[in-house]
């Protein structure tokens, strides 16, 4: 039964140091996306380590260490977004994880062009914009992490009555 979901998105300090934080989240609302709560912030190593849970035991601790960097390299813009299979769409708004293979029409295809060989040659996380939840798993865990229950808002869009 396809439902409402929320998923998490973390705009990166390559997003907001270049300016694109309107622009980008301007891609969500006009996928039909909902903002139901907003933040920035600047990460310390503690909810870096929560937000990476398991990056280090999936791709070991240089990549982990390079992302953990690039995270809290400035501050992050973090929203929890809602919408009818709201991870599986923002997952293809977004697009691929490597920005030169995303292809056009999504935020790191239009927006960014670091690849994997790229970064890890600099010993940096790939410039790609923007995190975003996983799978719905993934989804409800970094929302709870990121956002308390009174931080989250129920609220109807104009747009709701036409989609919903």
């Amino acid at each position: 039964m396809t439902t409402l979901e929320r998923t998490l998105v973390v705009l990166k300090p390559d997003a907001v140091a270049r300016g694109l934080v309107g622009r980008l989240v301007q891609r969500f609302e006009d996928a039909g996306l909902k903002i139901v709560g907003v933040k920035m912030a600047q990460l310390d190593d503690e909810m870096t380590r929560k937000h990476y849970f398991d990056l280090e035991e999936r791709f070991g601790t240089a990549i982990y260490e390079a992302n953990a960097r690039a995270i809290q390299r400035g501050p992050v813009i973090a929203m929890v977004l809602e919408g009818v299979e709201a991870v599986a769409n923002v997952r293809r708004l977004v697009g691929g994880t490597y920005p030169n293979e995303a292809p056009p029409g999504t935020i790191r295809g239009d927006f960014a062009h670091h690849s994997k060989a790229y970064a890890m040659s600099q010993d940096k996380g790939v410039a790609n914009l923007v995190h975003a939840s996983g799978n719905v798993d993934e989804a409800k865990y970094e929302v709870e992490l990121w956002f308390g229950a009174d931080e989250q808002f129920d609220y109807h869009t104009l747009a709701e009555t036409f989609t919903f």
